[in-house]
């Protein structure tokens, strides 16, 4: 249950022009925030600076002068006429090679199929990979280690093709809808984050992979009403909770012979997962399993020839366990942090309570934990094996904000902040694998993004200054709408807000107060960046109309607050989250200036549940609820994300049925807009339907409103982004009114 992909344009960003590197980085990252595979930064072999794309040719920047030389020129990528359909790339330093990913089509939420063209900086030459294949269907393009050969996806079935010769070579030929070799079905995309579904071995000789047999699943069919005169039926393999997950099963395929070897990893592949499969060295790959109630999570290595497994470690919990990528992005494009020559590993476990991090043996039988102390780890930013550290992201004293960290790789000594002290707010750092170099962005509630290249040593640029200090120096003495605090409820549940009060703001008066919610695992709040306290629904400004606009993170919700505050939703999801929210709401009210007559509140996805919870649990504080993308029935949504959090239905299905809306729409009271997009792929419109028959059947009034054919961000077809905010607005505004009055 993620958060939609908004379509609302963001605020320009208005940075410091100290240099060419702020432009560069920002179009790099434009290119990233596209597309999902090979959209890692791309730096030069000695780490001293990056390939981006500038006025349509391909150039190397040096981080810290700002020097520029152009490695593929304009004239070249225009007459390819690549530029304009581009999505992302991939250049090969060492062998000369770009790889251009280009007209780009949507699978589930991302562009990850489309052409794929190599440009040879050998030969000047350009090449189409997969002629032969169907037009817009490859997936996941990637060279070899010697640059010989490209393997990807087509149709659900894994190819390889020589570079030289042009021919190319089936690896698996029973793809099909249900069969799905080197990619994954619908709900291992939008759970765990997988997509790019096989490997390249370091020498170049295997190719492991990921095989889906869907074949078990059930289709949830949608329905499109607007394509023609007659309604097209759209067939997604969605498993539902409680329905036994597609069978998963990782493969080695050895291209000189062809042979097909099956990694043998005990249990039955339907009642497990396997979100990661990585190599470990050119004869073993390694996996890990979690249990179908994601508790219990185990790690094997497995020989790439004869698919013999052994068990190394596992991790278990009460609760459920998170997988890497959920902390670390780049595990989301592939990689193992091996140590030492592949004699250890990095690991995370919160076995103390906490999340740190650990160097694990290969073997599994010993473990040095790195990050000692009552923290969390938020985030790996790096590994320098050569320096002898680990470098993340953590906040030891506020879960709004992010600073990176260091520490060795050999003990645990007290981690060392990298980050200044004088620099509050939420950081990002880029990196370089070999040198001292970063890039590091910045920003919190008063100061804009701000990016600059840096020494980690010094936190300067090449020419002795920080563009980042500089704007948090000159932001220092204004003042700012945006105020954080903390609330305490009566049963002593202490948890993390921001609120936005009107302009001209009357102590005398009272206002209206909006709630913006998103209580679930999924996501958070509460956090010290730009743009934090915007409604961009709102068609207009909140503040100038008069409104007060609040966030509370409550207790369930992914902060670094330790592993007993984000599990104790267990089994819990539409109770506890929901309980802190309207106990939270009330200890605001205490500030004296919210007229409780005018209380609304909204949200969108989980948001969406979370509002419909608190009008029908709570309709004598909630007066007023706009709810978007709803899951309005807990049993109807996928079984990882659901199982995950609550269980399995067949052991405790009276969880599901207490926390879901729909148990409790006879209690409505407040005014009520309901919104859904019906080619919704990810929380289907069967909530919508469901839903509005309970409230029919207690004749509670209700305003209802579909977006036809509209998947989870409401954001497809001509007007639909402004309508939606006019209607968001509109409806705010006549049941629950603007402005301060007297008491």
């Amino acid at each position: 249950m993620n958060f939609p992909i908004f379509s609302f344009k963001s605020n320009t960003m208005k940075m410091k022009p100290f240099n060419t590197l702020v432009i560069l980085f920002c179009l790099l990252i434009s290119h990233a925030a596209t597309m999902q595979a090979q959209s890692k930064t791309q730096w030069t072999g000695d780490g001293k600076g990056i390939f981006s794309l500038s006025k349509n040719a391909l150039v190397k920047t040096d981080v810290l002068t700002g020097d520029v030389d152009t490695i593929i020129g304009a004239l070249v990528l225009n007459k390819a006429d690549l530029f304009k359909k581009m999505d992302n790339y991939t250049w090969n330093e060492k062998t000369g090679q770009l790889l251009v990913f280009a007209n780009t089509a949507r699978v589930w939420r991302y562009n990850t199929k489309g052409d794929y063209w190599l440009y040879d900086g050998n030969t000047k030459k350009w090449q189409q990979l997969g002629k032969s294949k169907p037009a817009q269907t490859l997936m996941f393009a990637k060279l070899s280690p010697d640059g010989n050969k490209a393997a990807y996806v087509s149709e659900q079935n894994i190819y390889v093709e020589d570079l030289k010769t042009g021919t190319i070579k089936a690896l698996t030929t029973d793809g099909n809808r249900r069969m799905i070799n080197g990619t994954f079905d619908w709900v291992y995309e939008e759970e765990f984050a997988c997509r790019d579904g096989f490997r390249w071995s370091p020498d170049g000789k295997k190719i492991a992979f990921w095989q889906v047999n869907a074949d078990g699943t059930k289709d949830f069919m949608m329905m499109d009403n607007t394509s023609g005169i007659y309604s097209k039926p759209i067939p997604v393999e969605y498993p539902k909770v409680g329905e036994a997950p597609s069978a998963v099963r990782v493969g080695v395929i050895d291209l000189a012979t062809g042979k097909k070897t099956w990694m043998a990893v005990p249990g039955d592949q339907r009642q497990h997962y396997i979100p990661r499969m990585e190599w470990a060295g050119n004869d073993e790959v390694i996996i890990q399993q979690l249990n179908r109630k994601q508790n219990e999570s185990r790690l094997y290595l497995a020989n790439a020839g004869n698919g013999k497994g052994y068990y190394i470690h596992s991790e278990k919990d009460a609760a459920w366990i998170d997988i890497l990528p959920s902390i670390d992005d780049d595990y989301n494009y592939g990689g193992w942090d091996w140590l030492d020559g592949g004699k250890s590993f990095l690991w995370v476990s919160e076995q103390d309570g906490w999340r740190h991090l650990y160097r694990m043996s290969r073997n599994g039988k010993e473990s040095i934990l790195l990050t000692k102390g009552n923290f969390d780890v938020i985030e790996i930013a790096a590994v320098k094996e050569k320096e002898g550290y680990v470098y993340f992201y953590g906040s030891p004293d506020n879960a709004t904000q992010k600073y990176l960290y260091r520490t060795k790789l050999n003990d645990s000594a007290t981690p060392e902040r990298i980050t200044p002290d004088t620099q509050p707010g939420t950081h990002q750092y880029d990196i370089s694998p070999i040198a001292d170099l970063a890039y590091h962005s910045f920003s919190n509630h008063k100061v804009q993004y701000v990016t600059e290249a840096i020494s980690l040593n010094t936190h300067l640029d090449g020419k002795g200054k920080s563009a980042v200090q500089d704007a948090v120096n000159k932001a220092a003495n204004m003042p700012s709408p945006i105020e954080f605090f903390k609330v305490k409820t009566d049963d002593g549940v202490e948890m993390d807000g921001w609120m936005v009060k009107p302009e001209n703001f009357n102590p005398s008066k009272k206002y209206p107060v909006v709630f913006f919610v998103y209580s679930e695992p999924a996501g958070a709040n509460v956090i010290d960046r730009f743009g934090v306290g915007r409604n961009r629904l709102y068609a207009g400004d909140m503040r100038k109309d008069g409104y007060v606009y609040v966030t509370i993170d409550n207790r369930g919700t992914p902060v670094p607050k330790g592993r007993e505050w984000r599990k104790s939703i267990y089994r819990k999801i539409g109770i506890v989250n929901i309980d802190d929210q309207a106990k939270a709401a009330k200890e605001v009210f205490k500030m004296g200036f919210i007229d409780t007559s005018r209380v609304a509140v909204w949200g969108w996805s989980g948001g969406g549940s979370a509002t419909l919870n608190l009008m029908f649990r709570y309709p004598e504080i909630y007066k007023t609820g706009i709810s978007i993308a709803a899951v309005a029935f807990q049993l109807t949504y996928d079984n990882i994300y659901q199982e995950r959090y609550m269980g399995l239905p067949q052991e405790n299905r009276e969880d599901f049925v207490k926390g879901s809306p729909i148990t409790h729409a006879k209690n409505l009271r407040g005014n009520l807009l309901y919104i859904h997009g019906t080619g919704d792929d990810n929380v289907h419109y069967q909530n919508a339907e469901l839903l509005q028959n309970e409230l029919i059947k207690y004749n509670k009034q209700f305003q209802f409103m579909s977006y036809p054919n509209r998947s989870h961000s409401i954001s497809e077809g001509e007007g639909t982004t402004r309508h939606l905010s006019t209607l968001y607005t509109n409806y705010l505004k006549q049941y629950c009114p603007p402005g301060g009055r007297p008491f």
